[in-house]
């Protein structure tokens, strides 16, 4: 069976997958028959074993890990709950960042209930965790490439930080204004390295994935 590009499989073995998501595809299935065509549904043409672990939002691109059986399933979600797996992404944002240290964004994340499905920091919700550091600064676009390190994995987490430090990032039309929004095609955050600790053999692994739009 023949695979469009955006399955090619980054890794591929008995107990599991790493998939490179494209932006714009959602990872599992939506509400509605337009919502239907996502990567699992994708993935499940390919590996009729594939199972979900983990989420990318829509808008965002990169690397996704499924598991092949529910025994993996519920270790490798077991290592995501536990702080196990390691996650870099790259972004570029609004505004020129300051310095190349790493700083860290510790601020709780809950649902914005009226506004669905828009998440917002809020004192009582749940702990959420993000380090990052500016790689470098584009001045004359008025952005900033940025390294982030997730610590929690909240829904949007990594879109509500960096907006609620005054740096949303570009093309982001749920977080940015219509200004930043508009300044790219598509969301530039990408997940581009996977590390973790292969749970059926316990070897070390990392997958990584080229950012498209730098």
């Amino acid at each position: 069976m023949s695979l469009p590009p955006d399955l090619l499989p980054v890794h591929e073995d008995a107990h599991l997958l790493v998939l490179d998501k494209p932006a714009g595809l959602l990872c599992v299935p939506g509400r509605g028959e337009d919502k239907q065509d996502c990567l699992s549904s994708r993935a499940q043409r390919r590996w009729p074993d594939a199972l979900v672990v983990h989420r990318l939002d829509m808008a965002t691109s990169g690397l996704v890990l499924m598991a092949r059986s529910p025994a993996i399933q519920r270790l490798l979600g077991d290592a995501f709950a536990a702080g196990q797996i390691w996650k870099r992404y790259e972004a570029i944002v609004d505004g020129l960042a300051p310095g190349n240290e790493w700083a860290v964004i510790d601020a709780p994340i809950a649902a914005d209930w009226p506004n669905r499905p828009l998440q917002k920091i809020d004192p009582l919700g749940k702990p959420s965790v993000t380090r990052w550091r500016t790689l470098h600064t584009q001045p004359e676009r008025n952005a900033s490439h940025l390294l982030l390190e997730p610590r929690t994995g909240r829904t949007h987490q990594l879109r509500v930080h960096l907006a609620s430090v005054g740096h949303p990032i570009l093309g982001d039309a749920l977080y940015g204004d219509e200004r930043v929004a508009s300044r790219a095609p598509r969301l530039l955050l990408h997940a581009g390295v996977l590390q973790f600790r292969h749970p059926a053999t316990g070897a070390a692994a990392r997958f990584e994935s080229p950012t498209p739009f730098v």
